[in-house]
């Protein structure tokens, strides 16, 4: 239906925004957790898949599973450290992540490119340029998906309910034996892994990596932006933050290339996010359309005096009709068997 491949294109990328805003839901959403490092997990997957392809020889799809494995080993060992911590402590150790990791993949130019940057095979190099896009939009799509099915199903398990009771009260769900650090760092793993594969698939797609890009602070941003805006709570809150915020920023990389403008949409986004829709949009507009529904009945219902008077008989009523059972009780417990 897209007149044109660049359409293609933006779909491409708000689905890639909406599979990282729900990856990182799987940690923000469930647990509380604040991280503004998944973008590193994201520029491990997109660099583990292009090295794998070009230094391994590895098949693509091949590659891009493998590096996802690999990203969930790694982040065994920061989960271990970061999850350790909490608030702005948690915050500040997943931003230095991510700064680690931009400085050792610009410093090793002999492995990873460097500033030069790492160039990626196409997977599929007989096909045209639009069927490649429409190709990697259905991958997206598919990769979406299985995300969201992920998250439903354990929103529904007794491990989400572990992971709810975290974010409500960590140390009260503690006391009463939940094993919060497990259920946390199992979490953060899984949400790293779904993370990586958003990444490797970015780079089969796109074909051309940039540290300073795949290792940005901004990536982790926005997809906190997108899921408080949809909602964290709930399943589609990310999608809808992903489409909102996507298209936004298309929209001015386009008309206003030359100017920081996109990073001006997304600050004023945010600010009316945190001012007017704290919970996200989701919520707002399902408290929006309670309060129409209830329009017209009042918190005290009128009733009529002859509403009043038959209720006050029928109360009447079942109390005799109690009153006498306990009668016939009483008097059957002293008669002869």
């Amino acid at each position: 239906m897209a007149p044109s491949p660049y359409e293609i294109t933006v779909g491409i990328a708000i689905l890639n925004y909406a599979v990282l805003s729900t990856s990182w839901n799987f940690v923000g959403g469930f647990t509380g957790y604040i991280s503004l490092g998944h973008g590193g997990f994201a520029g491990l997957g997109a660099y583990g898949t292009g090295l794998l392809v070009t230094k391994a020889e590895l098949p693509p799809f091949a590659a891009l599973f493998t590096a996802a494995v690999l990203v969930a080993a790694v982040a065994v060992p920061v989960g271990y450290a970061a999850l350790r911590v909490r608030g702005a402590s948690f915050v500040i150790v997943s931003i230095a992540l991510v700064l680690i990791l931009l400085l050792v993949f610009q410093s090793w130019s002999s492995f990873t490119g460097g500033s030069r940057g790492l160039v990626v095979p196409r997977p599929f190099p007989g096909m045209l340029r639009a069927e490649h896009h429409r190709t990697f939009y259905f991958l997206f799509a598919a990769l979406l998906a299985a995300a969201l099915v992920v998250w439903w199903i354990i929103d529904r398990s007794r491990f989400g309910m572990g992971l709810k009771a975290i974010r409500e009260d960590e140390d009260k769900a503690q006391s009463l034996g939940t094993p919060t650090y497990t259920y946390k760092l199992v979490v953060f793993v899984v949400s790293a892994a779904f993370t990586s594969l958003a990444g490797g698939l970015y780079a089969l797609w796109f074909g051309d990596l940039d540290p300073v890009f795949q290792f940005s602070i901004l990536s982790g941003a926005y997809m906190v932006l997108m899921a408080l805006l949809g909602g964290v709570r709930h399943l589609y809150g990310p999608v809808l933050g992903a489409v909102i915020v996507g298209y936004g920023l298309e929209y001015s990389k386009i008309e206003y290339g030359d100017t920081p403008l996109h990073l001006v949409v997304a600050g004023l986004l945010l600010g009316v996010v945190v001012m007017f829709m704290p919970d996200g949009v989701i919520p707002a507009a399902t408290a929006l359309l309670d309060r129409f529904r209830k329009t017209g009945e009042t918190s005290i219902r009128e009733v009529t005096a002859a509403e009043l008077r038959e209720r006050r008989g029928q109360r009447n009523g079942t109390e005799e009709v109690r009153d006498s059972e306990r009668s016939g009780s009483g008097s059957g417990k002293g008669s002869p068997t």
